[in-house]
């Protein structure tokens, strides 16, 4: 296996990181805003009431401007598997490239076709028809989600796959397993449903803008009410759907959520306090200081009060069996792949499950290469390659704070919005309408972070405990990558540029048809924005 230069390796994921991450901030408000005008558009066509088609129209535009760059910031990525990670490619190809070819086959052209329909089909479809295609359109964009995070989900826990020696790569075993993978289906629904989040708070801003401006005011307060209503009902199944993966990862990756926790040490339950706060320190294993609540985190994450949580330090110590047994996995599989003979073949398969580590380990082996380490040099590169199974702790931590921190912002933010507006006392408070407005970005970055904490803490695999990311990436030069850098980092910037023209030029226009707000009266003395009796459709 070849060694790939570290910094090639870096520059790889830093590209991937980056053009993930630009993508990650269009996905989310389209997974949403679709079932919002779906919402709309259904109390259109059940009251007959006109301004719900305004509100599903003029959405529905700003939607498009976000589906049609958010959908040329992804297609770049799926290419970025085949170029930069090639060894990638090759170990894991089936098992990733069968969910992504089923989303561009199946969800991305239903979405994409009736995208289409949904925008030139107003005055052409029958309003039960049209309600229908609106429906498939949000079908479509969260089945897209569904399949491309089922192939993630495969990094993270390779479920209906087996390593076959002689292709030297995971085949396929089992679709059901592919499909079923619990953390596929855990992190579906949680990141679903933060992108529903996103929508709420950018129709609530957009509204609070328009109420604050005095512009468009029965058609805002109708906006903002629904979407606070909606921001509500998302927001605790974020939060809920987030404890399932958090459970998930306690079982499945404990080095994980260690990090998330900033746990050097096994906790000793009851008493261990969640960590509100700390500066983790990756070098000397620790952390320098700490606010925590005491009795928290027993619960938060196993569900008992008696379970505990495995520290890093005692992770480190764990995998040192580990590393072992698949230094002699790896060296039986190099012989089987010139002898053939069973006896290899027997002694790497009763060393399989830990093949990964033994790949961890070539780093530190003389030479890098872990099959001919002499007897007294084991305990050497064993010892030096058990930090090596840890994520970047700080980096964990902090990403999943200010995740969590962030979703308990918008609760109560849509909590109080939706109180004040059902009270219809809106008008009296310009602070929190501008709040709402501010807040328009943070879903988005809540996304980001959750993110990072969920691919930063699974480091140091490409494949979890399989395929390290050091023997992941091409083997390119160092100027190709910085290259290709620049360019990602100048294309996708313009695709930001343009977005962020577009929807503050569409958003300042606003909706083209005011229903509740005919030109003829734009001068009478006008009812309160905030009366919400209903009106003749």
């Amino acid at each position: 296996m070849e060694f790939i230069d570290p910094n090639v390796v870096d520059l790889s994921r830093f590209q991937f990181a980056l053009t993930a991450l630009y993508h990650f901030m269009f996905v989310p408000l389209t997974l949403g805003l679709t079932f919002m005008l779906a919402a709309m558009e259904t109390v259109y066509v059940v009251t007959g009431r006109q301004i719900y088609k305004d509100m599903a129209q003029f959405w529905g535009k700003l939607f498009g401007i976000n589906f049609a760059i958010g959908v040329a910031t992804g297609i770049t990525m799926e290419f970025e598997f085949g170029t930069n990670w090639s060894m990638y490619s090759h170990f894991f190809g089936d098992m990733f490239g069968t969910p992504l070819a089923i989303e561009g086959l199946m969800a991305f052209f239903m979405e994409s076709t009736f995208v289409g329909l949904m925008f030139f089909g107003w005055d052409r479809l029958s309003k039960q028809a049209h309600l229908a295609i609106t429906y498939l359109v949000a079908l479509g964009s969260n089945l897209s989600a569904l399949w491309i995070l089922i192939a993630n989900a495969g990094m993270n826990m390779p479920e209906g796959a087996h390593f076959d020696p002689e292709t030297m790569r995971m085949q396929f075993e089992s679709f059901v397993n592919l499909v079923f993978n619990p953390d596929a289906q855990a992190k579906f629904v949680h990141t679903s449903v933060a992108g529903y989040v996103s929508a709420a708070m950018f129709v609530m801003g957009i509204s609070a803008f328009y109420l604050l401006r005095g512009q468009h005011r029965q058609f805002a307060a109708r906006s903002f009410r629904m979407a606070a209503l909606f921001g509500i009902i998302s927001t605790v199944a974020v939060i809920t759907l987030g404890d399932v993966l958090g459970r998930l990862d306690y079982e499945k990756q404990p080095t994980k959520i260690a990090a998330i926790e900033g746990l050097w040490h096994t906790s000793k339950p009851p008493f261990e306090p969640w960590i509100l706060a700390a500066l983790p320190d990756d070098a000397k294993q620790e952390n320098h200081f700490e606010v925590g609540v005491p009795l928290v985190l027993t619960p938060l994450i196993t569900h008992t009060f008696d379970q505990p949580i495995t520290g890093m330090h005692e992770l480190e110590d764990a995998a040192g069996p580990r590393i072992r047994a698949g230094i002699e996995a790896v060296s039986a599989l190099r012989r089987y792949g010139v002898t053939h003979s069973d006896a290899d073949l027997t002694l790497f398969t009763q060393h399989e499950q830990d093949m990964g580590y033994g790949l961890l380990a070539a780093r530190h082996a003389p030479n890098q290469d872990v099959t001919n380490i002499p007897e007294d040099q084991i305990d050497a590169v064993v010892k030096a390659t058990q930090p090596d199974i840890l994520p970047n702790v700080f980096v964990t931590f902090w990403s999943f704070r200010f995740m969590v921190f962030l979703s308990l912002w918008f609760f109560a933010l849509f909590a109080i919005s939706a109180y004040v507006s059902l009270k219809r006392r809106l008008e009296h408070n310009k602070l929190l309408l501008k709040l709402c407005m501010w807040s328009i970005p943070l879903p988005i970055l809540a996304t980001e972070f959750g993110w990072i904490t969920a691919e930063a803490g699974r480091q140091p695999w490409t494949v979890f405990g399989w395929l390290p990311t050091f023997l992941s990436a091409s083997s390119h030069g160092v100027s190709y990558m910085v290259f290709s850098l620049i360019g990602f980092v100048l294309l996708y910037s313009v695709f930001i540029a343009a977005e962020l023209y577009l929807m503050f030029k569409f958003a300042r226009l606003g909706p083209e048809h005011d229903s509740m707000e005919p030109h003829a009266q734009l001068h009478a003395p006008k009812p309160s924005a905030f009366d919400m009796h209903p009106t003749a459709p």
